[in-house]
């Protein structure tokens, strides 16, 4: 199968579906680096509950946009199309395949299709927001928020805070429904592959999430989060601490409860995740679909890479 010359190939999946260890076996006969598209990954000290790459597997091939930001420190899918952006153009210039490897769909879609036009976090504006839901509380700002957007109001729950707060911030930076500017996206950047891996087989999936959330509690997960619960500065409302996993973590620690309770908790809300990016992959229309789990799968891949490759190693690399 050839392909059109493309800036880098997007490789997509569910949680716990093999996407690092087949990204890691590409590059032993492609000449690739790896970005992360991962919105937990980015965070440093949030090793074992994300399943980052170990240091070995850095070793092995170049990883990008991982320890980013403090789990403090707010991250958001502008800054991840930039630094994207940069990592892949940094890649190509190097003659190296850009293979941006993950799950975060949500930062799937910036890359693939542009953002919107949107301000940027306006801390006076967000104090004011905050201030309003504590006296009267979040259902109460997202029944305001129905009365300027029901659109976006439609798609969050009431207590869906920083969605909430950043319909709102918009809105009164703006005057525009939030909405309506996410129908007026930019034109892309990049041109890219994009490669789905949906599992045909649900119940090995979520065999495979439950094995390897048993090996992080063996890794020492819990251990993780008590470090980061002791700094004193985290709080579980921030978006680092909303991580699948890390919210479940934080809850049993700070409450007490049982830890097959806890652990039962949070395998269902990683099953939840993975069955929400796979509805994000299956709206992916043009994506090339694999099962993971197929023996051929590693062959197909490498095929699908080489075919990118060698159409495009003609093509000029690209500056920022």
């Amino acid at each position: 199968m050839l392909v059109d010359a493309v800036d880098a190939v997007l490789l997509l999946g569910p949680t716990a579906c093999g996407k690092s260890a087949l990204a890691l076996q590409l590059a032993r006969t492609i000449e690739l680096e790896i970005v992360s598209i991962d919105s937990a990954q980015v965070y440093r000290g949030m090793d074992i509950g994300t399943a980052k790459p170990t240091a070995a597997e850095r070793a092995q091939v170049p990883h990008h946009l991982l320890d980013l930001r403090d789990p403090a420190e707010p991250y958001s899918a502008a800054e991840f199309v930039r630094d994207a952006q940069r990592a892949i153009f940094d890649i190509r210039a190097r003659g190296r395949l850009p293979l941006v490897v993950g799950g975060t769909m949500l930062y799937a879609r910036a890359l693939r299709q542009g953002l919107s036009a949107l301000p940027s976090a306006d801390h006076t504006v967000r104090a004011r927001i905050e201030a309003r839901a504590r006296a009267h509380g979040w259902p109460a700002l997202h029944a305001e928020l129905a009365s300027v957007d029901p659109a976006t109001a439609a798609r969050l729950s009431p207590n869906d805070s920083q969605r909430i707060q950043r319909a709102l911030e918009v809105f009164e930076l703006t005057g525009t429904p939030l909405s309506r500017l996410q129908q007026q996206p930019q034109q892309p950047p990049l041109k890219l592959l994009t490669i789905a891996l949906l599992p045909a087989d649900r119940a090995q999936l979520h065999r495979r999430i439950e094995q390897r959330f048993d090996a992080m509690l063996a890794a020492g997960f819990l251990e993780e989060v008590r470090a980061l619960m002791q700094r004193g500065d985290l709080t579980p409302a921030l978006p680092s601490m909303r991580a699948v996993g890390y919210r479940q973590a934080w809850e049993h620690l700070a409450r007490g409860t049982p830890v097959e309770e806890f652990r039962a908790a949070a395998i269902a809300a990683t099953r939840g995740l993975a069955k929400r990016q796979i509805t994000w992959l299956r709206s992916m229309r043009d994506a090339a679909v694999l099962d993971p789990f197929a023996p051929d799968t590693p062959q197909r891949l490498r095929q699908l890479l080489r075919s990118v490759t060698a159409t495009s190693a003609s093509s000029p690399a690209k500056t920022v």
